[in-house]
């Protein structure tokens, strides 16, 4: 049975149609993954069918009574909640019903003992009993219970705040969860167990990812939305890559054909018109008006990331770090650290979320203060950085109008060159960059880097929010790189190739 079925959906931007009579169905049990480009339109999608967006036309039908959650990690949460009581709240509903019971079985009458055994049938098959050792097991499976169980949920950063979100709505166990790019903030061990969670969940979830491993273990289903449409595949993630590269090319071979078919009918045409065929030739002029054409494949925009290097060259070590103490309020994260970086060395720095690792890398670079220990880069080194969380100050201003601002000697024409450079679309590139999605907001980013020159990159968690074409690009970018490199990034499929050295936290 459907549990939410969309009909001829379309949703129009001023500059772009993100759908155009789309239409597919979402039944029980069914792990779908959302997937497409940057900027295609799936967080839109969920939106939509969350009420949050309203379409331009189609209609959208849920199951009746159905219970949906969705990851919003900017939920209002009370700030003096410890993450303890917060998971708690997922079993809010049977708390309130263990009350009514025990005051049922305090009443002795017969009509309320009756009552109060359904109540215990519906509280143990709902797991309320375990719902304890529920919250342990979710916390450890998402890296939480690290952070302390009393902790306020004031105190967290907002991927922390994500991970209880989300540690939450997996205790509450509804019909269906959205999810929108929940492994962002969760190490690679942390997204396995998720992966698992949700590969055994018997509810049905849609969940937008650019984490490929992810999808492979934990969706059975996926909807893809390019260029308007939107189509589902069934099986594992490899399998509809497959699939869809299969479609590709027989897409490709009736174009080409029908291309062909056009050139040879105009040829006709002209060569026909005015004599004894003409009659014959309006005849296959109709025909040709009449034929309903096959657009131009037109597939992933390849990103191509170039990150320019300064002439001054850096010998021996580019970084050295002795004796560091990194954390708040003279409180340390963890034990001092030790290690040096050689120029042109390419460096992976691991550890469970919440460990301190952007905390670190904050440090070094002098945005965070030392709580003790030195920290020394060579005199020619020339350090570019990519920050993990997306902010901008101004959610009004264009992706344009920002790096105009950062590069004011920059044409139009050079910066909107560098931007397409970086995969974003031409009609993104004057939309302010609040209305953007997380991967078009990266790719601001990215550009930023692209018209820097440095011999010292550090990159915290790049690959957030890109698809698949990005990732690629942007890993081959770092393998020609000449300089030194400080990688965070929880993405072992991403750097293991590459990589020179692994820093465990």
């Amino acid at each position: 049975m459907s549990i939410v079925t969309v009909k001829n959906l379309n949703f129009a931007l001023p500059e772009k149609t993100l759908y155009k009579d789309a239409s597919f169905e979402i039944f029980q049990g069914d792990h779908v993954g959302v997937v497409g480009q940057n900027g295609v339109g799936k967080s839109t999608l969920l939106k939509i069918l969350l009420g949050e967006r309203l379409p331009d036309s189609g209609e959208i039908k849920w199951q009746k009574g159905l219970k949906v959650a969705h990851l919003d990690q900017y939920a209002e949460i009370e700030a003096d909640l410890t993450i303890q009581a917060y998971l708690e709240l997922a079993f809010e509903e049977f708390y309130r019903m263990e009350a009514e019971m025990n005051g049922l079985y305090a009443e002795a009458d017969e009509k309320s003992l009756e009552r109060a055994a359904r109540i215990q049938d519906r509280l143990i098959q709902s797991d309320f009993y375990a719902s304890d050792r529920l919250i342990e097991q979710t916390a450890r499976g998402l890296g939480i219970e690290a952070l302390g169980m009393d902790r306020k949920i004031g105190q967290l950063s907002g991927g922390q705040r994500a991970k209880i979100i989300l540690a939450k709505l997996l205790l509450e166990k509804p019909e269906i969860f959205l999810l929108d790019e929940p492994t962002n903030f969760l190490d690679k061990e942390h997204v396995t167990w998720l992966s698992n969670q949700l590969a055994q969940f018997p509810g049905a979830f849609m969940v937008v990812s650019h984490d490929f491993d992810f999808l492979e273990k934990a969706a059975g289903q996926f909807l893809d939305i390019e260029f308007g449409t939107i189509k589902k595949y069934s099986g594992p993630y490899s399998h509809f890559v497959r699939q869809k590269e299969h479609l590709r090319e027989e897409y490709q071979r009736e174009y080409v054909k029908q291309q062909r078919h056009i050139k040879e009918t105009e040829s006709y045409i002209r060569k026909n018109k005015a004599g004894v065929n003409s009659k014959m030739a309006r005849g296959r002029q109709k025909q040709l008006n009449r034929l309903e054409r096959i657009d131009a494949p037109e597939f992933e925009r390849k990103p191509r990331f170039v990150f320019p290097e300064v002439n001054e060259t850096v010998t021996g070590k580019s970084l050295v770090v002795e004796e560091l103490e990194v954390g708040y309020g003279g409180q340390a994260l963890f034990a001092p650290l030790n290690f040096g970086i050689r120029a042109n060395e390419k460096v992976v720095i691991t550890g469970f979320n919440g460990i301190g690792k952007s905390t670190l890398l904050k440090t070094i670079l002098g945005k965070v203060e030392k709580i003790s220990g030195d920290i020394h880069f060579a005199r020619h080194a020339v350090v570019s950085y990519f920050e993990q969380d997306i902010h901008f100050e101004d959610q009004n201003l264009t992706a344009l109008e920002i790096i105009q601002a950062e590069y004011p000697l920059l044409s139009t024409k050079e910066i909107r060159q560098v931007l397409a450079r970086s995969g974003m679309q031409a009609e993104y590139i004057t939309r302010p960059v609040g209305t953007l999605s997380g991967g078009e907001q990266s790719k601001i980013k990215l550009t930023r880097l692209l018209l820097r020159e440095s011999n010292f990159l550090i990159l915290d968690e790049p690959t957030n929010h890109l698809d698949a074409a990005s990732k690629t690009a942007l890993r081959e970018a770092l393998e020609l790189y000449h300089g030194s490199l400080i990688l965070v990034s929880h993405e072992e499929r991403f750097y293991e190739s590459w990589i020179d050295r692994e820093i465990k936290l």
